[in-house]
């Protein structure tokens, strides 16, 4: 199975559910996961940037094998570079094009 979580929010206790929900289902010995995905975008791109709040989860999820792929409009429009973003974290040319892409190879959407 294959899931993509979508993170929008700037609220940081919305973002660490998010997260949190994307970590238990890789750790949820019910379910087999293929592949456990989050899309930022808007508000949502924070905590995968160097200096936002929540990077240091980010970055240990990356390590576990959790992918996570940043809106390059977002980028833009809040004045940010790839090389502001975390390592490891792929941008797609858009948050909404990657999540329907994703659905279509039969990804469950989920947003908390």
């Amino acid at each position: 199975m294959q899931t993509v979580f979508h993170l929008t929010t700037d609220n940081h206790d919305e973002q660490r559910t998010t997260l949190t929900i994307a970590e238990n289902l890789t750790k949820d010995d019910s379910v087999e996961m293929d592949d456990v995905a989050v899309v930022a975008q808007s508000h949502g791109i924070e905590p995968l940037t160097a200096d936002g709040e929540g990077n240091e989860t980010v970055e240990s999820m990356l390590e576990s094998g959790i992918s996570f792929k940043a809106c390059a409009n977002t980028l833009e429009l809040k004045e940010l570079t790839e090389e502001d973003l975390l390592e490891g974290v792929e941008t797609v040319p858009s948050g909404g094009g990657e999540l329907t892409r994703l659905q279509h190879e039969g990804y469950a959407y989920i947003r908390p």
